[in-house]
């Protein structure tokens, strides 16, 4: 085999990080095919091929019977004994049949296979790489965009941005660079198919780790997520260390570390709160930037009503009460709002201690939850 294909092998091993054992294999398998379609099909052989020397060998298998019934497969022990006296019957005698113009054969034979191997092997270290990064985030080039997918670039591969995965506040254009969010990766007979993601919540957390040290190396540990992507999120922090302000660290000198989240995710507002065990201090957090007076908690139907002062409410519920949405989602629990003079309607004492007891009607009035009347409740999803 001539030399410019054993560099040009060389050469593929080293570009694409496919082993030797990987191409020998493949062009060995394809030259028995070409041998066998060439100088007789039923030949039991093997390919020898050395990426050395370049040489190779073509040996047919023939095993040692008594009496031979099918010359192309079967010798004589008398025949094996002569080339060499230790063979016994049952035994596989290997014999050299290279035919003499079969170099030629053999080289279009493995450039044509090399082509398939090669880009095969390029797939599936290709997926790989990629199946190992669900769940990651990383750094890609808009390629091209049409209705249904931004084409993104991730170097080895290109992932697809689905519509409903892009971010409403952002519009893409080629050579845009973005940070995207991996969510799945599927193997496909067209190579590995990556699906990224500008929305999920996900990409708030890894946002945060690169750009938090102490959420990197553990100290403060994000708890739970609430994002409308690309409008307003919310984020609980929590730290076992009692020296680290887990929501300090997460804003940083001069709010630097949560604006440059902020910059990344195109002007999205990030709120960040103080985890707690308790959902009275946890729900009276999460309505933060509104002043909580009280919050009464329902332990067995995992709700709370929560009294803000009168001029509060708005800011408790927010714009089309996704103030008070996002908490719901951020703790997992139900809240019911009412302004200080409502509660005292109902009976409440606004300024009394807030209480987990178990409070037997306290959200039954939910008008202030949401526009459907009913209240706020879905599990926080960071994952």
């Amino acid at each position: 085999m001539n030399t410019q294909l054993l560099e040009a092998l060389a050469d593929l091993m080293r570009e694409k990080g496919i082993s030797q054992e990987v191409i020998v294999e493949a062009i060995e398998a394809a030259i028995v095919s070409a041998y066998k379609r060439n100088f007789g099909q039923a030949q039991n052989v093997r390919v020898d091929f050395n990426m050395d020397t370049g040489t190779i060998r073509v040996l047919a298998r023939k095993d040692v019977v008594e009496e031979v019934t099918d010359p192309r497969l079967e010798i004589s022990l008398e025949e094996a004994q002569r080339i060499n006296p230790n063979y016994q019957i049952g035994d596989v005698v290997e014999l050299e049949v290279t035919p003499r113009d079969f170099g030629r054969i053999a080289a279009q034979t493995a450039k044509q296979v090399v082509t398939q191997r090669v880009r095969e092997a390029e797939r599936s270290i290709i997926y790989a790489e990629f199946v190992d990064r669900e769940e990651d985030i990383m750094t890609g080039i808009v390629q091209r965009i049409d209705p249904r997918f931004v084409y993104v670039s991730l170097g080895k591969a290109e992932a697809l941005l689905p519509a409903n995965e892009q971010m409403p506040n952002e519009t893409y254009k080629p050579h845009d660079r973005l940070k995207v969010y991996i969510t799945k990766v599927e193997k496909t007979t067209k190579g590995p198919q990556i699906f990224v993601s500008r929305t999920h919540p996900g990409l708030l957390k890894r946002l945060f780790e690169l750009e938090v040290p102490e959420i990197y190396d553990g100290t403060v540990e994000i708890k739970s997520i609430a994002r409308e992507a690309g409008d307003r999120s919310k984020i609980s922090v929590h730290s076992d260390n009692p020296e680290v302000d887990p929501v300090g660290a997460c804003v940083g000198p001069k709010g630097q570390r949560v604006q440059a989240v902020v910059d990344e995710l195109n002007g999205e507002k990030i709120d960040i709160v103080r985890w707690s065990a308790d959902p009275v201090e946890f729900v009276a957090n999460a309505l933060s930037p509104a002043k909580v007076l009280r919050v009464i908690v329902n332990e067995e139907q995992k709700a709370t009503t929560v009294v803000v002062p009168d001029y509060q409410l708005s800011l408790a519920i927010g714009k089309r009460g996704q103030n008070a949405r996002l908490a719901a989602k951020l703790t997992g629990w139900k809240i019911d709002i009412k302004s200080e003079s409502e509660a005292r309607e109902m009976g409440i004492d606004p300024y009394a201690p807030s209480t987990s007891l178990d409070f037997s009607g306290a959200a039954a009035d939910n008008e202030h939850s949401e526009e459907s009347g009913q209240p706020f409740t879905e599990p926080a999803d960071i994952e």
